[in-house]
């Protein structure tokens, strides 16, 4: 396996790109499938869950279209689908292949998808996704870890109470309700940009929804959805990862099509922490504070909560804070995974539960570490980035999901750091 070996103690200076969201890119994938006609997206990331997305889309027969001279323009195509089933082979590895649920089940009247797999931070059922469709009128069984779904009549608008604002929930609903019958209501619906960068492609495409980014979004369906054309949302959590690694070094790096307000709780935890956010015409600076770092309690909550994506950097960056941080993580149960590997480098941290309280270090040693998850293995190169000495990371397939080109612009930025075969 590939590892990364970083040299630590160089701020970071400069301008970075902030790629197209991760987070919006696999909806957005997914949500081709409601239409006959082709559909461009542009500002897709070059990540390895966006590939996985791919091949489970030319599996159920979208015809995949990466424009020349235009990297991460695509044009999806699937005037016909050939295959209802997103099998356990290409589901396994990501938990967004659930995505495909609604809209094979909307558009086909019937889908068969393996329970998902991704990261190991945690449970993240999809009893919400599935009540959902219930609701709409689609009958649900479990058979051989397979989510088999039939609407042999089609979907019917509802009104649908989320348990919890689950992202996942809201955008696979959004998009199955599109071509239902009548109007279908979500209450307590997830907020987060990613909704509304789904919403605004499927009204491109001729949907009806409003109200996307509040707590109650209305869909009005249609009989069918056309060809549409759409630019992902730059990734915040990529410019928040970003933002805190210039901070960690003392450095200052302006995000390139960063939006401040996608911070959101993020940006008043950063500026309580000793980080200068501030808005350009073009992106987002970000530098830290010349009295240094401070500690500063955080709590992860659905947006615009402080993002349990930002939850393992946020931690890395109050290593080297004055003082003492609690960190209390309340969306995933298992996402502490990185405070021994943390703690190798010389960290003080004492997890309680659901709550980790960090103390300050006056220096971070760099040490061989091993990466878990895809937020937890970024949260090591913070730390590696600040860090006296070299850091091996192992394990770094994890960054490959969800960082575009990590290494590239780390470096360009006076990171010195090497990908090892």
């Amino acid at each position: 396996m590939d590892r990364i070996i970083i040299t630590g103690g160089a701020p970071l200076s400069g301008t970075v790109t902030v790629s197209g969201a991760k987070n919006a890119a696999l909806p957005l994938l997914a949500a081709t499938l409601l239409s006959t006609e082709p559909v461009e997206l542009a500002n897709i990331p070059d990540v390895a869950d966006v590939g996985s997305m791919l091949r489970l889309l030319q599996r159920l027969g979208t015809a995949t279209t990466h424009l020349p001279g235009e990297p991460g323009r695509v044009v999806l195509h699937t005037p016909t689908v050939l295959d209802t089933t997103a099998p356990y082979d290409l589901v396994r590895k990501m938990r967004a292949s659930v995505l495909v649920l609604g809209p094979l089940l909307a558009r086909c009247g019937k889908a068969r998808v393996s329970m998902p797999g991704g990261c190991a931070i945690g449970t993240r059922p999809i009893d919400l996704h599935l009540a959902g469709l219930e609701r709409m009128g689609a009958v649900i069984t479990l058979d051989g870890g397979y989510v088999d779904a039939k609407a042999p009549n089609g979907l019917a608008g509802a009104e649908i109470r989320l348990a919890q604002p689950s992202v996942g929930a809201t955008e696979n609903l959004l998009m199955a309700a599109s071509l239902a019958r009548g109007e279908t209501t979500l209450v307590d619906a997830a907020r987060e940009p990613e909704i509304i960068d789904l919403a605004a492609l499927l009204n491109t495409m001729g949907a009806c929804i409003e109200g996307a980014g509040e707590n109650v979004i209305r869909v009005q369906g249609v009989p069918a959805l056309h060809a549409g054309r759409h630019t992902i949302i730059a990734d915040r959590i990529e410019a928040g990862t970003y933002a805190m690694a210039a901070a960690i070094t003392g450095g200052s790096v302006h995000l390139r099509n960063a939006r401040l307000e996608h911070f959101g709780a993020a940006a008043e935890k950063l500026a309580e922490s000793g980080v200068t956010l501030e808005a350009t015409v073009d992106g987002v600076t970000a530098a830290a504070d010349r009295a240094g770092l401070r500690g500063c309690d955080v709590m992860t909550r659905p947006f615009p909560g402080f993002p349990t994506d930002l939850q393992a950097q946020f931690m890395a960056l109050m290593c080297r804070a004055d003082g003492a941080s609690m960190i209390t993580e309340t969306i995933f149960e298992n996402r502490f995974m990185h405070v021994p590997e943390l703690a190798r480098m010389g960290a003080r941290i004492t997890v309680h539960g659901g709550s980790a309280l960090v103390r300050g270090v006056a220096e971070l040693r760099g040490a061989p570490v091993m990466a878990t998850d895809l937020r937890a293995s970024v949260s090591l190169v913070l730390a590696a980035l600040a860090a006296r000495g070299a850091t091996e990371i192992n394990r770094v397939y994890h960054l490959d999901r969800g960082y575009e080109h990590l290494e590239q612009k780390l470096g360009s930025l006076g990171a010195k750091l090497e990908r090892v075969a």
